[in-house]
């Protein structure tokens, strides 16, 4: 892989974070899939475009774009070593001969100009640790009069997920979720900054639209909890406490998220920005 901007991220996404996330992709996909219409309808992706996946994971957005772009292609570009392999892999059983990927970092990749028609993210874009230099980047891999569309996550207000995790403070150090416009999950969370990011990108007509989906997040609320508990931050929470806190912070999460159990699933809704800009045009 060239050189990484975002180094933090890159030993996030090939340690424990990628390999979980790569181990568990048809879960997260069933947690985040609800926003694969909205987005890649407001991409408006051709038959013959070539796509171009901010921030792939495991490549399921990657795939989908795949198969709109059938006599293109879709490119899925991510940090994470285990979850491209977990892509690639996918993307052979699907017989999607179509889509590729790449090990990279967006910020900083040396894109061949032009290369692409439209850039799609989900989820992919909020970690840099320069956003205005990422997205001029992204926008020099576009065609001239090339479309973005990404989804990022909405204040942490409108996340179920994030509410039920906010019944653990006082057992553990879970502190306060990001304010829109700080470093991490919710540094997209303004609207109104994204947009001026996006503008000072060279980007032209950016807009951004609430988007809202239920996600499935395990069979029960024990099941649930213990896959939130899992994951990066859930884990990085679980190992600053002893054991008997560790079981009490999975019951008092189980108790949070029964409410949202019904008919075998959990399902918590996740309120996100769905923003589109444009590459301007040669004049």
């Amino acid at each position: 892989m060239e050189h990484v901007v975002n180094t933090d991220q890159a030993q996030a996404w090939n340690g424990y974070e990628g390999t979980q996330w790569a181990r568990n992709q048809d879960r997260w996909d069933a947690v985040n899939d609800g926003f694969n219409r909205p987005l890649l309808d407001a991409a408006a992706i051709g038959t013959r475009e070539r796509v171009l996946d901010v921030g792939c994971g495991a490549g399921r957005t990657t795939r989908l774009a795949a198969r709109r772009a059938a006599e293109g292609g879709a490119t899925g570009l991510d940090l994470s070593a285990p979850m491209l392999e977990r892509a690639r892999a996918s993307a052979r059983s699907e017989g999607l001969g179509n889509a590729s990927f790449t090990q990279g970092d967006a910020q900083s990749h040396p894109f061949a100009p032009g290369a692409f028609d439209v850039a799609v993210s989900r989820y992919g874009v909020m970690f840099f640790a320069d956003p205005v230099a990422a997205f001029t980047n992204i926008a020099s891999a576009l065609r001239p009069g090339g479309r973005l569309a990404f989804v990022c996550p909405a204040e942490a207000d409108g996340n179920e997920w994030l509410q039920a995790l906010a019944a653990l403070r006082g057992i553990l150090p879970v502190g306060e979720f990001g304010a829109p416009g700080s470093p991490g999950m919710f540094s997209l969370a303004d609207p109104e900054r994204a947009v001026r990011i996006l503008s000072a990108a060279g980007w032209e007509e950016a807009e951004a639209v609430r988007v809202q989906a239920d996600g499935d997040w395990g069979r029960d609320a024990e099941d649930a909890a213990g896959f939130l508990l899992g994951s990066g931050p859930g884990r990085h929470l679980l190992d600053q406490v002893g054991p008997e806190q560790q079981q009490l912070a999975r019951r008092t999460l189980a108790d949070a998220l029964r409410p949202h159990q019904r008919d075998g699933a959990v399902r918590l809704r996740s309120s996100s920005w769905l923003v589109t800009a444009r590459r301007p045009a040669t004049r």
